[in-house]
This record gives structure tokens, C-alpha cells and sequence, in this order.
């Protein structure tokens, strides 16, 4: 991935101050990342959309096909990286709520996008260096539902369990992290995982996602957590809702596919090929700044 710091933007640092960031902490893509937000947010905000929801199906829509690539926010510092032209499903999802954050602001631009997305990807919505990226979706749950992003739908849907797990799969397997080669990152992430001891949460078991009752609680444009079983980890997969023919499918950032896709599979049928998977999270973007 070609990385560019692009000293014209200085010109908008004035932008920028009434946000909490400081343009320097920004990565860009290309020199086409900021065009393509404003062009997006235009084209939303031309559509007449209403609600959240509307917002993340249409964003996710024009984001089809998009290449998948993992590992795009990595590197030797941690940067606010923008990036719209690669995606794995996190940054997907992230991408889409910002962008709908962003239009339904007062300020629908490029940077109010930017701030969005440092508020959505960071603890206390600051970046402050590796470990203060949400790397677990139970803590990126929980800060963002803090701040009003998005709210937790499962606990509310018929037949949602709970379930209690420990997250430590980031120290436990730390030489699949190259920043925690760094003795100062890897304790500050290891502090971190002490709040996430015996965390319980909520999730839909994928046995009853063929159920009418559940599916009747789903939207379109809802972000959807597959839950796993893997010791010490909460998520391994995000993506949202996208009816087909009546039946809830993900729409998501695939690394079989190696793009953006809506499955072929509904989520039943998609969740019973995948051994490793339990069931799902359901999420909802909130009006709110």
C-alpha cells in the first residue's frame, strides 16, 4: 500500500481546529482519499436519506467491491490512517459508520469524516499511539456505545444468551503482533486486557438466526459481530445487514472473496459452515452529532 503525507493539506489545518487532532497524525492512501469522502458524503446527502441505517447501506453499496486488505492501519507509528480503497471488515464497518457520522453532521467534509473516524477507532476517541486503538470489539463496543455512536441491540432480540470470556488473545499470541514486540506496547495492551477479565456480553446463538423472531429484530444497515469460540478473543469477523429476498445476508469485507460482497449465504447458512463462529452481536448507529 503506497502511503503519502501530503504537505497541501496544511492548507486545511485550519479545519481541523476545532477538532482534536493535529493533521500531522493523519496517513492518507492516495491523493484521491479526500476528493472520493466529499464525493461520497455529497452523493448521500443528495439522496434524501433519513435514517442511520439508510445512511450505512448506502455507503456500504458504494463501497462494493472494494479490495480487501488486511493490515492496512499497521506500520512503525500509529497514524490516523484514511483509507477508502482498501478494507478488511473492521475498517469496513468503521469506514461506514464514520462516513454516516459525517453526513448527518452540521459539517459534512473530508475532515469532520476524519474526526468521526479517530472518535469511532480509539479509546476516549483520541488516537494516543498503538494501544490506544480498540483492537477488541467488546472495548470498541463498549467505548463507542459510551459515546453514543452506536448502541447494542442483542440483548433485546428473543432468545439472546450470554456468555463470559477472558480477553487475552493479543498477549497470548504476541508474536503475531509486531508492535508488541515493544516491551512498553505489549504492557500497556496487557493492562488493558486486565479490564476485559471475565467479561460478559451478549450474543444471539447462531442456531436461532433462522428463527422469525430474531430476523423480524434485524434491519438493513444493522453492524453485525460474529462471536467465536477462540480462546481469549470476543469477534473475528464484522460486517452489516443486507436483506435478500426476505432473508438477512452479510454484507462485508471478505478475505475469501478478497472484496467487499454481499454473502451469498444468509447468515444461518453462512454461520453453520463456520465451526469456529458461535453467533452473532447485533449493533445500531445512533442520531446523534
Amino acid at each position: 500500500m503506497r502511503k503519502i503525507f501530503l504537505t497541501l493539506l496544511f492548507i486545511c489545518a485550519t479545519a481541523f481546529c476545532s477538532y482534536s487532532f493535529p493533521i500531522e497524525s493523519v496517513r492518507f492512501h492516495c491523493e484521491n482519499d479526500t476528493t472520493k469522502i466529499n464525493r461520497l458524503l455529497t452523493e448521500a446527502i443528495s439522496a434524501d436519506l433519513r435514517t442511520p441505517n439508510e445512511y450505512m447501506s448506502f455507503f456500504a453499496d458504494k463501497l462494493l467491491g472494494t479490495p480487501y486488505v488486511a493490515h492496512t492501519l499497521e506500520g512503525d507509528q500509529e497514524y490516523l490512517t484514511i483509507n477508502i480503497d482498501e478494507l478488511d471488515c473492521t475498517t469496513f464497518v468503521e469506514t461506514l459508520i464514520a462516513l454516516t457520522k459525517a453526513a448527518m453532521s452540521k459539517s459534512p467534509t473530508w475532515y469532520a469524516y476524519a474526526a468521526k473516524l479517530e472518535n469511532i477507532r480509539y479509546r476516549g476517541g483520541q488516537l494516543d499511539g498503538y494501544s490506544s486503538r480498540l483492537h477488541y470489539i467488546s472495548a470498541w463496543i463498549v467505548e463507542n456505545t459510551s459515546r453514543g455512536n452506536f448502541h447494542e441491540e442483542t440483548a433485546y432480540i428473543p432468545h439472546a444468551e450470554s456468555i463470559v470470556k477472558s480477553l487475552n488473545y493479543m498477549t497470548s499470541h504476541r508474536d503475531s503482533y509486531p508492535a508488541l514486540s515493544d516491551s512498553t506496547e505489549f504492557a500497556a495492551i496487557k493492562q488493558f486486557e486486565t479490564g476485559y477479565n471475565m467479561h460478559m456480553y451478549p450474543y444471539i446463538n447462531k442456531r436461532d438466526l433462522k428463527r422469525k423472531d430474531v430476523i423480524e429484530n434485524l434491519r438493513d444497515g444493522d453492524i453485525i459481530c460474529l462471536t467465536t469460540k477462540t480462546e481469549g478473543l470476543d469477534v473475528s469477523h464484522l460486517g452489516i445487514v443486507r436483506f435478500v429476498k426476505g432473508a438477512p445476508h452479510l454484507l462485508h469485507a471478505s478475505s475469501v472473496e478478497k472484496k467487499v460482497i454481499i454473502d451469498k449465504y444468509d447468515l444461518f447458512e453462512m454461520l453453520r459452515t463456520l465451526r469456529s463462529n458461535t453467533g452473532i452481536r447485533v449493533l445500531r448507529v445512533d442520531t446523534s452529532y
